[in-house]
C-alpha cells in the first residue's frame, strides 16, 4: 500500500546472538585456563563451551526475556478451597532451571576443579536470565551446612549434587534430583538473624521438632528442602523443613504472599508462615550461625560471580553496540571518548571477573591457607564487586543511548538486577563489618591475604604504593568501624591489582593500576588518563559471535 513504507532500517546493529558467551569471554577464559589442572583442562573448556553456546543462542535468549516477563503467581487454594501454597511459573523458568541444574551448576561439591568449573558455569547463565540463579545457588550452597549432621547429608548431598531437575512436588527420596531454599530473615531483625523470634519445640523423636513464626523472606518457596534458623531451648538452632514429608502429604508450609520486587521478577519470593511445620535439626543446639556459615560463604561467593556475570553481560552489550554503530561520520567504537568509557568499563568487568575465579579456585584448593584467605577475601570481594556492578550496568545503558532505555535491548532489565547481589545475604555494612571481624578475630586471614598480594610485589610501583597504604590503614584502629567501607574498598582493589598484574595483559594491567590504584580516575566512567592502550583494552572486551 502506497505511503506505508516511509524509510529503510540502517546503521542498527544485529542481535547478539548465536555465539558462545564463554570462549567470547577471554577474561573468563584465562582465568578457568590458569586454575583448572590439566587433567580436566579439556573436559572443563567443552563442557563450558557447551553452556555458552546455549546461553548465547537466539532460543535460551527468548526464554530468558519470557521468564522475566511473566513472573510468578501464587495460588494459595485449589478450586475447592483446599491449601496448597503453590507457585506457578512460566514454563521458559523450568527450562532454564532444567538447564541450569543439568549443567553440573549444583554439582561443584562432587566433582575435580568443581567450584572452578561451576563458577564460570553461573557466570555465563547468569547472563542469561538471573533469577533462575537464586535455586541454583543455594541447592549449591546447602552442601556444607548439611554436612554438619553426617546422616542428612548421606540422604539429601546426592540430591542436591544431581543433574536432574525434577519439578514435582513429591517426597525427596523419590526424586532423582532436589532443589533447596532458604529462610532465615524475619522483619524485626533483618541481617540481624539472632534476633529471630521462630520457635522450634523439640518432638518425642530425636533431632525432629515443629516450627511457628514468620519469615520475612523465604528464598525459591517450590523447592524441596528449605534451611531455617529458629530459637530452640537451646538457642539459635538450623532446621531442614521439607516441602512434602515422607508420606506424601504437604508439609505446615503457609505461603502469605510474593514479593514484588525491584528485579529478580523471574524468581520467586515469598513471605511464609510456619504453624506447627515439621523439621529436622541440622548441627547442634545453639550454634545455627555456626552451622550456616559456610552456606553463607558459598551464597557470597555467587552474589559476587552473579555480579560479575551482569557486568560481564552489560559490557558486552555496550560493546557490541558501538562496533556496529555509527555517529559524526565514525564508529562508535573509534570515537576516543566512546573508547575510553568502554575501556574503563571493560576493566571493571575484567578485574570482578578475575577475583571471583580465584575465589571459586581456592574453594577447590581447600588446604588451610586458602581457607584463610577465603575469610577475608569473601566478604571483601562481595561487598567490592556487588558495589560496582549497578553503575556499570547504567552506564552501558547509556552507551546504546535511548536504546538502552527501551525494554527489548535487554539492559533496563540488567539495570534492575544489579543492585539485588549487594543486599543479598548482607548488604555492604554487614560485609564491612565481617571483614573487620575476621582482622581481629583471625589473624591468619590477613597474613593470607597479604600473601596473595605480596606475590605481586615489585611488577608495578602503583600498586606497591597502594599496598603501603594499607598497610597505614590496617594500622590505625581509631574509628576502624566508620572506615570499614574505605578499608574493605582498599583491600578488594588491592587484591585485583595483585592479580592483574600477575595474570592479565601488560594494557588492562596498567590501566587499572593508574586509575584505580594510582589515582589518575575521575568519578565516573570514560575518564582514563592519557596514554593507555584503549583500544587494546576494548577489543579484548568484545563479544565476537
Amino acid at each position: 500500500m502506497a505511503g506505508t513504507s516511509t524509510h529503510t532500517v540502517t546503521n542498527q546493529p544485529p542481535p547478539l546472538a548465536g555465539y558462545d558467551l564463554f570462549t567470547a569471554d577471554r577474561a573468563l577464559v584465562a582465568a578457568v585456563e590458569r586454575h583448572t589442572g590439566p587433567d580436566v583442562l579439556d573436559e572443563v573448556r567443552e563442557e563450558l563451551s557447551v553452556l555458552g553456546r546455549a546461553a548465547g543462542s537466539a532460543q535460551v535468549q527468548e526464554w530468558g526475556a519470557r521468564a522475566n516477563e511473566n513472573p510468578p503467581r501464587l495460588r494459595t487454594h485449589d478450586r475447592y478451597g483446599r491449601r496448597i501454597d503453590e507457585v506457578d511459573f512460566d514454563p521458559s523458568w523450568h527450562r532454564l532451571l532444567g538447564k541450569g541444574v543439568g549443567a553440573g551448576l549444583t554439582a561443584a561439591w562432587t566433582r575435580p576443579a568443581g567450584h572452578v568449573r561451576r563458577a564460570a558455569g553461573f557466570l555465563v547463565w547468569t547472563q542469561v536470565e538471573a533469577g533462575n540463579c537464586c535455586p541454583l545457588s543455594m541447592t549449591h550452597a546447602a552442601v556444607p551446612a548439611l554436612r554438619a549432621d553426617p546422616e542428612l547429608a548421606a540422604e539429601w548431598v546426592p540430591r542436591l549434587t544431581s543433574t536432574v531437575y525434577d519439578r514435582e512436588l513429591r517426597p525427596a527420596a523419590r526424586k532423582a534430583g532436589a532443589l533447596f531454599g532458604m529462610a532465615m530473615t524475619e522483619k524485626q531483625g533483618g541481617s540481624d538473624v539472632r534476633a529471630n523470634t521462630t520457635q522450634a519445640r523439640p518432638l518425642a523423636e530425636a533431632g525432629t521438632y515443629t516450627l511457628t513464626g514468620h519469615k520475612w523472606f523465604c528464598s525459591a518457596p517450590m523447592s524441596d528442602g528449605f534451611l531455617v534458623l529458629a530459637q530452640a531451648p537451646g538457642g539459635l538452632t538450623c532446621f531442614l523443613v521439607p516441602r512434602v514429608l515422607a508420606d506424601g502429604s504437604r508439609n505446615v508450609f503457609l505461603l502469605q504472599r510474593l514479593k514484588d520486587k525491584l528485579g529478580n521478577r523471574s524468581n520467586a519470593s515469598a513471605e511464609v508462615e510456619f504453624a506447627g511445620t515439621w523439621a529436622r535439626r541440622v548441627g547442634e543446639e545453639g550454634r545455627g550461625v555456626r552451622t550456616i556459615i559456610d552456606m553463607v560463604a558459598a551464597t557470597r561467593l555467587d552474589c559476587a560471580l552473579g555480579s560479575a556475570g551482569l557486568m560481564r553481560q552489560a559490557v558486552a552489550q555496550a560493546v557490541h553496540h558501538c562496533a556496529h554503530r555509527e555517529a559524526f561520520g565514525a564508529s562508535l567504537i573509534d570515537q576516543p571518548l566512546m573508547r575510553n568509557v568502554l575501556a574503563d568499563l571493560a576493566l571493571e568487568s575484567e578485574a570482578a571477573t578475575t577475583l571471583a575465579l580465584r575465589l571459586a579456585a581456592a574453594h577447590d584448593d581447600g588446604s588451610e591457607q586458602e581457607r584463610a584467605f577465603l575469610r577475608l577475601a569473601v566478604p571483601a570481594a562481595k561487598y567490592w564487586i556487588t558495589k560496582r556492578c549497578t553503575p556499570v550496568a547504567v552506564e552501558a545503558a547509556e552507551c546504546l543511548g535511548g536504546n538502552g532505555y527501551v525494554e527489548e535491548s535487554g539492559l533496563p532489565r540488567l539495570v534492575r538486577e544489579s543492585p539485588l547481589n549487594s543486599v543479598w545475604e548482607g548488604a555492604g555494612n554487614v560485609q564491612a563489618l565481617d571483614v573487620l571481624r575476621a582482622l581481629q578475630r583471625e589473624p591468619g586471614a590477613l597474613d593470607a591475604c597479604l600473601t596473595e598480594i605480596g606475590r605481586a610485589h615489585g611488577a608495578d610501583h602503583r600498586l606497591d604504593r597502594a599496598v603501603k597504604d594499607l598497610f597505614t590503614e590496617l594500622a590505625d584502629l581509631d574509628g576502624i568501624e566508620a572506615r570499614a567501607r574505605r578499608l574493605v574498598e582498599r583491600l578488594a582493589l588491592v587484591l585485583q591489582g595483585s592479580l592483574l598484574v600477575r595474570h592479565a595483559p601488560p594494557e588492562v594491567a596498567d590501566a587499572f593500576c593508574a586509575s584505580r590504584l594510582g589515582g589518575d580516575h575521575g568519578a565516573s566512567f570514560g575518564t582514563l588518563p592519557a596514554g593507555l592502550d584503549l583500544a587494546a583494552i576494548v577489543e579484548r572486551a568484545r563479544p565476537v559471535p
